[in-house]
């Protein structure tokens, strides 16, 4: 996989990175997936990291069919120091140039998560993918750029921020941040301004579930929901109602079903209904715009579809194991098996996954993540006596761009420009960073893939390259394969081949007041207009 170095410099170097990669990833687990793992696809002891000076930082992809979100072309794609140069049909280059030839196949922008969790501490543990290996998995599925989670410190967001810059050092794709809010007091809504106007961040997270640890109540959330508005960053919700959830957690218990089936049972899709609902109401009470992480049941679709056809500006995010899967694996007999589908909001009953499909193919939802949260077997194995203390998460990072293609366009249900549009596009239309990333126009980032429709693959955990040694979609065979992958300029997944460098990937600052944002202060002015407010009464003489 990795071409023999002609100096010994770029040997030198090569031995630096590996020694650097072998200290990021400790052994873990048996699984033969692992980077540096004897044995491992990766081809020996370089667990495919090249160096960046090997790859062509120019690159002519001939023949394929161009798709932006709204349109498709037979073109050629230029690209050169990381930039779009040309996409235009017969482009001449010189021998100094890389070519791909993609007749017969799409070429598209590189896919945007809206939603990882890469190295976070969780629930007693810490997610086994960390920003190196979540990324390389990611690029390996056609997904160049993610948003993750900067969870704070003690409630305060700079300490978090720092924590979350240092995961990242060693990164190989482009990412940004979200910010959690999990406490609130002035220092909290003054540092939420550092982020904005400092940090790059426009968007913060409300957790309403998870009692005891991140849930905020009401009074906090509309605290929290005016600041946004003030700075222009999106207010984004985890919508469940946390006590209605801790209700349900003590009574299965108390009902003596303390496995993973009771956490679904614990947290039906009319918790995540009410949430969703009264979210949509608080920030309509505000009027600042709203983003629904995970919606996961037709409870909170429907919501969500209420909201929109009334106009309310509210973004609906499914993800894609609640677009493929159904909680019947909960009840499997097997622990491991039934534990790694533990993710909140749950997996739901066969219907749902079809009604948010509808959803996602008519408008109602606007883009798809992963709410990628990867615990091994041995973690999940925390709660084999409690599902309470299971680690919430599954896998997807990697899987996502895939599974939508297969799910959504081999069914029919969507264009091809749809697909760039809900897995790439408006991702970075929501969070300001279009049209740099999420379109395939001169002038933007060179993150690109070239996907062939025509070439089927099983996705397994022996294969993947997550560190996880579960798959939630084993087994699972998927039409429409991810061939190449072309992040930041580079050629990272090709031939089935990763060649990632770990440092390589960029933090994209993401500016405030996206187009959600465009029309709020006529609002404003509208609402105060109609109040017919104060009333001027006489006073009373006596």
């Amino acid at each position: 996989m990795i071409h023999s170095m002609a100096s010994a410099f770029t040997h030198q170097l090569t031995s630096v990175a590996l020694l650097l990669l072998l200290l990021y990833f400790p052994p873990i687990s048996e699984s033969n997936n692992l980077f540096c793992d004897a044995g491992s696809e990766y081809g020996g002891p370089q667990c495919g990291i090249q160096s960046s000076s090997s790859s062509s930082s120019k690159i002519l992809i001939k023949g394929g069919t161009v798709v932006n979100a709204h349109h498709q072309q037979i073109a050629d794609v230029y690209v050169e120091d990381g930039i779009i140069v040309a996409v235009q049909p017969n482009i001449n280059v010189g021998d100094d140039v890389k070519v791909l030839d993609a007749t017969g196949k799409f070429v598209m922008p590189g896919g945007i998560d809206p939603h990882t969790h890469l190295a976070m501490e969780f629930m007693g543990s810490e997610t086994i993918d960390d920003f190196f290996s979540g990324q390389a998995a990611a690029l390996a599925g056609g997904t160049t750029m993610h948003i993750d989670f900067v969870i704070p410190i003690n409630g305060s967001l700079t300490a978090g921020f720092e924590a979350y810059e240092k995961k990242a050092k060693n990164s190989c794709m482009d990412y940004g941040f979200h910010m959690a809010i999990t406490k609130w007091d002035e220092v909290v809504s003054d540092e939420m301004e550092v982020m904005v106007k400092e940090k790059g961040i426009n968007s913060f997270k409300f957790f309403m579930a998870y009692k005891g640890s991140f849930m905020i109540n009401d009074e906090l959330l509309i605290e929290g929901f005016k600041r946004c508005k003030s700075l222009g960053a999106l207010a984004m919700v985890h919508a469940e109602n946390g006590d209605a959830v801790f209700e349900g957690q003590k009574r299965m218990i108390e009902l003596g079903i303390p496995g993973p089936e009771g956490h679904a049972l614990s947290r039906p899709p009319l918790l995540e209904g009410e949430a969703t609902a009264r979210a949509i109401r608080l920030a309509e009470f505000v009027n600042t715009p709203l983003y629904v992480v995970h919606v996961m049941s037709m409870d909170a679709m429907e919501e969500i579809a209420k909201a929109r056809k009334a106009g309310r500006r509210v973004i609906g995010e499914p993800v894609v194991s609640g677009l493929v899967l159904d909680d019947s694996w909960l009840w499997h007999s097997d622990f491991v098996t039934a534990a790694k589908y533990v993710m909140s909001p749950p997996i739901r009953a066969s219907g749902h996954n079809k009604a948010l499909q509808a959803a996602l193919a008519t408008g109602i939802l606007q883009l798809v993540g992963t709410d990628h949260c990867a615990f091994n077997s041995t973690q999940k194995a925390f709660g084999i006596d409690d599902f309470r203390k299971i680690p919430n998460g599954v896998n997807g990072i990697e899987e996502r761009m895939h599974l939508v293609w297969d799910t959504m366009v081999e069914s029919g249900q969507i264009s091809v420009t749809d697909y760039v549009r809900l897995t790439s596009t408006e991702c970075a239309r929501i969070f300001n960073v279009y049209p740099r990333k999420g379109a395939i126009l001169v002038g933007s980032d060179a993150d690109i893939i070239i996907l062939n429709p025509n070439s089927s693959f099983e996705i397994t955990a022996r294969s993947h390259h997550s560190r996880l040694d579960t798959n939630v979609y084993e087994g699972r065979r998927v039409k429409g394969k991810v061939e190449v992958t072309i992040a930041g300029g580079r050629v990272v997944w090709e031939n089935d081949e990763l060649k990632v460098v770990p440092g390589s990937g960029k933090y994209i600052e993401m500016r405030p007041f996206n187009y959600l944002f465009h029309g709020l202060d006529k609002a404003d002015a509208k609402y105060l207009s109609s109040l017919q407010a104060p009333v001027k009464r006489l006073k009373s003489s006596t």
